[in-house]
């Protein structure tokens, strides 16, 4: 089974690193008059109030069980996700695309274009740093999978949501500083201009991609394939069972809500109600006690399909 990841430590090391590059850009965009360096500090700062839109859903998706919300709010957590992939396309990747085309009809001559570099290679860092925290919790839950594959079926949409922006803040870095560089080797402003609309391309892709994925989880998933397969293996391993019919898995935000319908062998040796109750409890008890994210189980004992 995958282990535990930290998505809050993975997000506020985020909300740490791009509000540092925000204010490092910020200025280097102004002194410079960088068209790269502005979609790059604008992406920063949408960012930072992704991460913050983050920890919201986070906090939300820990509210108890209420009349209105007999499940909980942990879908709340797929909401925001969601919105801060919208904001990551709108805010960043079309702003940069704005950006670069106003740059492509009206160049400017970069101003101090060695502070811009610099600045770029402070941001590389720092980002890199972000990119180290972030996949280091990611490994926690990938367990050995690959990269693709723990994105497309993977359930934690904040973790989603950071590994998305940091990797592309990465590359977006790397974007600006090739068209500033090539700037000011050619003297043409209109590689500025291009690393801006390369940047918003990128957003954009991002974007769509971590979109869809959280998408699906809004609208109701399964837990992870391997964690489900680990769940039947367990229930059917209990002495107390005899077959599962059905097993079905919600995955609730950070908790799961399990179904099941089995036939039990208090069943079969014609045990009285009180016995097949206690023992549909015992494999309750001890199917919490091995999987702490079960947090709703509802369990059917039947003697046929």
């Amino acid at each position: 089974m995958a282990g535990h990841a930290n998505s809050l430590r993975a997000i506020l090391l985020a909300l740490g690193a791009n509000f540092a590059i925000f204010l490092a850009k910020l200025a280097a965009a102004l002194l410079t008059g960088s068209g790269a360096m502005a979609a790059e500090a604008v992406h920063s700062l949408a960012d930072c109030g992704n991460q913050c839109l983050l920890l919201l859903g986070m906090r939300q998706a820990r509210r108890p069980p209420s009349p209105e919300h007999p499940l909980g709010e942990g879908n709340a957590l797929y909401f925001w996700s969601f919105l801060v992939a919208m904001l990551l396309f709108s805010v960043g990747g079309m702003f940069s695309i704005y950006e670069g085309l106003h740059k492509l009809r009206e160049p400017e001559p970069l101003r101090w274009p060695w502070l811009a570099v610099g600045v770029l290679a402070f941001g590389v860092v720092a980002e890199g740093f972000s990119m180290w925290g972030c996949l280091r919790e990611v490994n926690k839950a990938r367990a050995g999978m690959g990269l693709w594959r723990w994105f497309r079926t993977s359930r934690a949409s904040e973790l989603l949501v950071i590994f998305g922006e940091d990797l592309a803040a990465l590359l977006g870095l790397t974007f600006a500083l090739a068209a500033i560089v090539v700037t000011i080797f050619t003297g043409n402003p209109l590689w500025d201009a291009c690393g801006s609309l390369a940047i918003g391309v990128l957003l954009v892709v991002v974007a769509v991609l971590v979109a869809v994925e959280v998408k699906a989880l809004l609208v109701g998933s399964s837990a992870e394939p391997a964690l489900r397969a680990e769940i039947l293996a367990f229930i059917e391993a209990q002495p107390e069972v005899a077959q599962v019919y059905h097993l079905i898995t919600l995955q609730l935000g950070p908790d799961i809500m399990l179904a099941t319908k089995a036939r039990m062998r208090a069943s079969d040796a014609g045990g009285s109600a009180v016995e097949l109750i206690d023992a549909v409890n015992r494999v309750e008890s001890a199917l919490r006690g091995k999987f702490s994210a079960v947090r709703w189980s509802f369990f059917e004992p039947d003697v046929k399909d």
